[in-house]
């Protein structure tokens, strides 16, 4: 299936757009390499996947391999069967970090990736506004909705088949942009967003049907887990900030899996007088994960996640926080109020 209209409108942004060092590397280069960072989300999974299937195309080796195992909720993606937790058994001639800019950020991954000869090229893929690569060959790019944006564009500058496999490819990649954007619904969808995610439908991609399996579509474990977090919501005095914990309890009195937190946080920031929601998960004696949201014309979520060596976008964001969840509440709490009154370096 060839798609002339949409695809010869992107090629010349695209072509302007992906670094000639990179599609180079993606030309030439025969064994890859995919990582994705540490508990992958759509976007995530699609980019790695996305990609790998249009370097396969061209006739590569290429392995998604994740430190995590995907959550369930992203069987939605057609070619996530495709991801390995465990290494290849053989050496790539370039390593690609998708969707982050550090490898600590894929964890295991990212150690085995660090590990490689130094003869192995590095290159990273990304649109966080907060990512610190130090990648020699590196594609940053803020104003993408999502990184299978980029790998859209991607597969556009080197002519693949986005249509191929049935409209999988096509079903990856818009899967990621889809949840980046929460189904276009999130200020950082941008005209070319819609164009490439026009590209993708019409190259197969089944875009109601996946945003109503991320977005409107729950077991019946994860309603009542939600219920039962959301019952016990927090604010500030002045209503700005509002916050909820899941703890390791409520996921064993609603037979939750973690993964079914997924939504809490935009919940959170859906309440009309607040401007940033927090949402705390247990996740150990002395480990607490932070998402955070934040509302156009407020506080950057960044800048709050920076806090305690987090990242992402100005208005979502998370961290890792080695503390109890008390203590970790009590300190982006703290955190927040320093940034509200121009301090923001107190935690």
């Amino acid at each position: 299936m060839t798609l002339p209209t949409r695809t010869s409108a992107l090629h010349a942004e695209a072509s302007a757009a992906v670094p000639a060092e990179l599609l180079q590397l993606l030309q030439t280069s025969k064994r890859f390499w995919v990582i994705p960072h540490e508990r992958p989300d759509a976007d995530a999974l699609g980019a790695a996947l996305g990609l790998q299937s249009i370097l396969t195309q061209r006739g590569a080796e290429v392995a998604v391999f994740c430190a995590d195992a995907p959550a369930k909720v992203y069987d939605v993606i057609p070619t996530i069967d495709r991801v390995l937790t465990s290494p290849p058994e053989w050496t790539p001639d370039a390593v690609i970090l998708v969707d982050c800019g550090e490898a600590r950020r894929a964890g295991r991954a990212g150690a085995l990736m660090e590990a490689l000869p130094s003869s192995v090229t590095r290159a990273t893929i990304d649109h966080h506004v907060s990512n610190s690569s130090t990648s020699p060959l590196q594609w940053i790019d803020p104003t993408a909705a999502a990184t299978c944006e980029m790998i859209t564009l991607i597969a556009v500058a080197l002519g693949s088949d986005l249509a191929a496999e049935e409209g999988r490819l096509a079903a990856t990649l818009a899967a990621g942009i889809i949840m980046d954007t929460a189904t276009f619904q999130h200020s950082n969808t941008t005209p070319r967003t819609l164009q490439v995610a026009g590209l993708l439908l019409e190259a197969g991609a089944p875009i109601s049907e996946i945003s109503r399996r991320l977005y409107r579509s729950k077991p019946a474990t994860q309603v009542r887990l939600h219920a039962r977090v959301l019952d016990r919501i927090e604010n500030s005095d002045d209503g700005l900030t509002v916050w909820a914990a899941v703890l390791n309890s409520d996921l064993q009195q609603t037979n939750a899996q973690p993964e079914e937190t997924e939504g809490i946080v935009d919940t959170l920031a859906q309440i009309n007088e607040a401007d940033v929601a927090l949402f705390f998960k247990e996740e150990g004696t002395d480990a607490t994960r932070l998402s955070i949201r934040t509302k156009e014309h407020g506080l950057d979520a960044t800048k709050i996640a920076a806090l305690f060596g987090g990242g992402g976008h100005a208005r979502a964001a998370g961290a890792s926080i080695a503390a109890p969840l008390d203590d970790a509440v009590a300190a982006v709490l703290r955190g927040v109020t320093s940034l509200r009154t121009g301090r923001g370096t107190e935690s």
